[in-house]
């Protein structure tokens, strides 16, 4: 039977402080909580609903404090997760309805941990557990097998992969820069890890997240060549019915950006939905830089003007409406690596409600 659990807890969130973090950073089907609830305060402008997955690394190892979230900070989330009106899904149960095209309950949030860090083990699992709470941890295999201190071993992997509410995912083998290697690369080391997971575990992983965030189409295809059926990056968003399974948004906590109000948000992000998003790929390539981006909302959002967007190294950038295409303009070309793009739609009629939310990935090579 399906574990229920109803999750209700009011918000209320200004819009400074959204945009403050705008610029921030095995499938075991066993235990799905889900329970259709409706949300004390839906959006108002259209009744679209959607999911958001955060995503942690490191727990109470506060010597790592870009990945680490402090314990006080982390059962300041299992409370706020295990007493508000949020659904609390497993990630195979969100991507299984987002393939199906099933509408999401009202306030979808989805869990999941990067790296197989010891911490997950001594401090995340219990407390998850405690609080009836799934999530999928996404492991890469060579720390295991090099047995590094910091990491859990395959025998403490064995036993979280015997509760029903974890779900282990691929994180590759050797947590390569996925973008930046060749497809006869990318299908070697998928497959050492494929290999060791079943191996291991008895199974093999469904669901990939891509090291460092980073992905373009050619990492998309190796994915799928390698069996995973939906893939998550690290930059921020909420997703819904139509929007692309292995390019699924993630909302980061961490110490500095891991407080109660970042939580709220995230739990409760809409997604803008759109069409026609243009580039087509993450890449930037040296003859289109910046990017010219452009899109369609296709969300029923009367206060479609009050559409804002933001890089992680320009800042809040210039917008242009023709009709419900929105064109976005950036002054500046975009250095080596990753850059991020936020674009933020608040819902109801005051601003101060929950908001909608586009995160989109560029890489300079």
């Amino acid at each position: 039977m399906l574990k229920e659990r109803i999750l209700k807890i009011g918000l209320n969130v200004s819009r400074a402080a959204l945009f403050g973090l705008s610029i921030g950073v095995s499938i075991s089907m066993g235990i799905l909580l889900s329970a259709p609830v409706q949300a004390q305060n839906a959006a108002q402008d259209g009744d679209e609903d959607g999911a958001s997955v955060i995503m942690y690394h490191r727990f109470g190892e506060n010597d790592f404090p870009t990945t680490n979230v402090r314990l006080e900070q982390f059962e300041a989330h299992i409370q706020e997760l295990t007493s508000g009106d949020y659904t609390v899904l497993a990630i195979p149960e969100i991507v299984r309805r987002l393939k199906a095209g099933e509408r999401f309950p009202e306030k979808t949030i989805g869990i999941t941990i990067d790296d197989a860090y010891l911490s997950v083990f001594t401090e995340a699992w219990p407390r998850f557990k405690k609080a009836g709470l799934p999530f999928t941890i996404f492991v890469a295999t060579d720390p295991i097998e090099r047995k590094f201190s910091r990491y859990m071993s395959w025998a403490q992997l064995r036993e979280l992969s015997r509760d029903p509410l974890v779900t282990i995912g691929s994180q590759t083998a050797s947590h390569l820069h996925m973008i930046d290697t060749n497809a006869e690369r990318l299908g070697v080391d998928l497959t050492v890890s494929n290999d060791l997971f079943k191996k291991e575990l008895g199974h093999v992983p469904q669901l990939i997240a891509y090291p460092y965030g980073e992905f373009d189409n050619h990492v998309i295809e190796a994915s799928k060549k390698a069996g995973f059926v939906a893939g998550f990056g690290q930059h921020s968003g909420a997703f819904g019915l139509g929007d692309d399974v292995y390019r699924l948004p993630r909302f980061a906590m961490n110490e500095h950006y891991g407080n109660l109000t970042r939580l709220k948000t995230a739990a409760s992000a809409l997604p803008i939905q759109v069409s026609d998003f243009d580039p087509t790929d993450t890449v930037v390539t040296s003859d289109r830089n910046p990017p010219l981006i452009g899109f369609t909302v296709t969300n029923e959002t009367n206060r479609i003007k009050e559409i804002a967007c933001f890089s992680n190294h320009e800042g809040k950038l210039t917008v242009e409406h023709l009709g419900p295409r929105i064109e976005v303009r950036m002054k500046k070309p975009l250095p080596q690596g990753r850059t991020r793009l936020n674009c933020t739609l608040p819902t109801g009629p005051s601003g101060e409600g929950r908001f909608r939310w586009l995160g989109k990935l560029f890489y300079v090579k």
